[in-house]
C-alpha cells in the first residue's frame, strides 16, 4: 500500500481512496481484536448456565418453582470461576488418590483381567 503512496501517476481522488480504504481496513481489524474476548466468553457463560440448569433440576427446582429456583440460578451464575475450579481440582486429586491406592491394591493381590476390573470398580465405587 506503500508503493501505491510513492506512485506519483495517481490522481489526488485516488489517492484520497486509497488512505480511506486503508483506514477503513485498519478499522475494521481493531473492531474485530475488541469483539474477540466477547466472543470466547460466551460459550463459557453458556456452560454455566447449563451447568445451574441442570443443578436446579437435580434440587427439585423445576421451571414451575419460581422465587426458589430465581434466587438459586442468580446464586450460582454469580458464583466465582475460581472457587469452582478449586472445588473441581480437589475431587480431581482425591479421585487421582482413590485411583493409586486402588490400584496398589489391586497389584497386590495380583488381580488380572475381570477379576481386576470388578475389584477396581468398586474399590473406586466406595
Amino acid at each position: 500500500m506503500l508503493c501505491v503512496f510513492l506512485n506519483s501517476s495517481l490522481s489526488s481522488k485516488e489517492k484520497h481512496m486509497t488512505k480511506t480504504a486503508g483506514i477503513v481496513t485498519v478499522s475494521l481489524f481493531v473492531l474485530g481484536l475488541c469483539v474477540a474476548p466477547f466472543a470466547i466468553a460466551a460459550p463459557a457463560q453458556q456452560n454455566k448456565m447449563k451447568t445451574c440448569n441442570a443443578e436446579a433440576t437435580a434440587k427439585g427446582l423445576g421451571e414451575g418453582k419460581g422465587d426458589e429456583r430465581k434466587a438459586f440460578m442468580k446464586e450460582c451464575l454469580s458464583a466465582k470461576p475460581e472457587k469452582a475450579t478449586k472445588a473441581a481440582a480437589g475431587a480431581g486429586a482425591t479421585q487421582q488418590n482413590k485411583m493409586k491406592t486402588c490400584n496398589k491394591e489391586a497389584g497386590v493381590k495380583k488381580l488380572k483381567g475381570d477379576e481386576r476390573k470388578t475389584f477396581m470398580s468398586a474399590c473406586l465405587s466406595s
